[in-house]
């Protein structure tokens, strides 16, 4: 059994004494135990003082409020979430380091002992990946023993958070742009991370865009990456070999039939030059880009000049901004979107306590109440469409024409299926956002689909609320 004694030659250095210069912050799968905020470990420890940690608790990771310009959301992170449980532990070298923080000095004994032997014990019940959801109703539900769904809430709002923002705006993209276009991810660069651009662009491919530029993401989920060139390999080849035209065909020569990135000087002049050697029969070009400029005029001069090859554009693209180029009715095939779809706006998903060894709880602060009880959704369908949601408690029935949204999924510590290939993911999205009603699929000014809480959580919120007040 671990205990709070100071680590000596016997016992394992704690991550402290590996450096403190900040250098190797890489994480692994074994840090993800840590990777939590420290008050889930100060709450874990008090709760194993007071004899609590073994009680079982249900917790439920929720939005309140829809980000704004927003009718639905598309649940994601998953995948990641049942990996980080399946490896929930602490090594030794882990606990050796909190306790030379000091901060856990009067933690009891049982409590290194949880974290020294613990596994994730819990079950799981989740809406599937690229499920539809609306304010107020659950993505997942941890059902666990105190201290472990406690621990888990922060790195479960982080991945769920996130993906669940790039997968709704991937679907939203997808809604806008029609699904002839080729749409590649490339937000890299512009993640707020290097473990957030693998996440973004899984989370894109999972919402329907056809590729991505991150390499590392690409190869580990089984796709081939997707790409085209900078403005620097122009300005590099131009400088040494020429003229743009002979950077063209040195990129060709290795790489025949990719897209040329043709506005680092005159994208007018370069199509020019390309349309007199692909009439001459001097190349084949799979496409052009363009990254700037007006894009509604200076596509449709280029389709001009090149018929028959495709256009692809990017800079700075949403939604709106594409919805502006259809409108406009230019002739662009494919769309690069970056910078927009790993920032922006974020979904504040938060993740509540609902019940505690059968007891109902609620929050009722200002502007941040929840609704106590383990919860289902049951949503309505009408040829195809959603009609309306119904938040209910997991007791009650299911009414005629309702299916159940949330399904075990990770049962004791363990997933219940293997896990699902992006292209299923990509198929359940854009089912959900057909299925949404119109209004929920506008870009301006959106509204979600209803949401009705059902009496009996009416009722037992009423009284959750009115015990508290005795």
């Amino acid at each position: 059994m671990a205990t709070a004694t100071e680590p000596n030659d016997l016992n394992p250095q704690p991550l402290s004494q590996a450096g403190k210069d900040g250098s190797e912050l890489t994480v692994v799968p074994e840090d993800y135990s840590l990777l939590t905020d420290l008050y889930q470990l100060t709450m874990a420890a008090c709760y194993t003082g007071e004899g609590l940690d073994g009680r079982t608790a249900s917790f439920e990771l929720f939005v309140r409020k829809l980000p704004d310009g927003f009718g639905y959301l598309i649940a994601m992170g998953l995948a990641q979430v049942f990996e980080y449980l399946e490896q929930f532990r602490f090594t030794e070298v882990q606990i050796a380091s909190l306790q030379a923080t000091g901060i856990f000095s009067r933690a009891s004994d049982k409590f290194w002992s949880l974290l020294a032997d613990g596994r994730f014990q819990g079950n799981v019940w989740a809406v599937p990946e690229g499920t539809a959801v609306f304010a107020n109703e659950p993505l997942l539900r941890v059902e666990a023993p105190l201290w472990q769904a406690q621990i888990v809430e922060t790195y479960l709002l982080n991945t769920i958070n996130y993906q669940t923002l790039v997968a709704t705006r991937s679907a939203r993209i997808r809604d806008i742009a029609g699904p002839e276009a080729s749409i590649l991810e490339f937000g890299t660069r512009r993640a707020f991370s290097p473990q957030a651009s693998v996440w973004a662009a899984r989370a894109a491919l999972a919402a329907g865009m056809d590729a991505t530029s991150n390499v590392l993401a690409a190869l580990k989920l089984g796709r081939k990456p997707s790409g085209t060139m900078a403005h620097a390999l122009v300005m590099a080849l131009s400088a040494t070999e020429g003229s743009e035209m002979q950077a063209f065909r040195a990129f060709q020569h290795y790489f025949p039939g990719s897209p040329l990135l043709i506005d680092t000087y005159d994208p007018l002049e370069a199509a020019r030059k390309i349309a007199d050697r692909l009439q001459a029969g001097e190349m084949e070009v799979g496409g052009v880009r363009l990254d700037s400029g007006d894009l509604v005029q200076l596509s449709k001069q280029v389709q001009e000049l090149l018929p028959d090859v495709p256009i692809f554009v990017s800079g700075d693209l949403d939604e709106w901004k594409i919805a502006e180029l259809k409108a406009a009715g230019c002739p662009i095939d494919g769309f690069g979107i970056g910078t927009k779809l790993v920032t922006g706006a974020p979904v504040n998903g938060v993740y509540k306590i609902v019940e505690i060894d059968g007891v109902p709880v609620m929050k009722n602060s200002s502007g941040k109440v929840s609704y106590p009880g383990r919860k289902q959704i049951f949503r309505r369908y009408q040829d195809g469409k959603i009609v309306g949601d119904r938040l209910g408690l997991v007791s009650e029935a299911v009414h005629p024409g309702e299916v159940p949204m949330m399904q075990l999924l990770f049962k004791e510590g363990q997933q219940v299926h293997p896990p699902e290939m992006l292209e299923a993911i990509a198929e359940r999205t854009r089912h959900s956002v057909a299925s949404l009603p119109p209004e929920s699929r506008r870009i301006n000014r959106p509204s979600a689909a209803s949401v009705e809480i059902s009496t009996p959580l009416q009722t037992l919120t009423a009284e959750t609320l009115q015990n508290y007040k005795m």
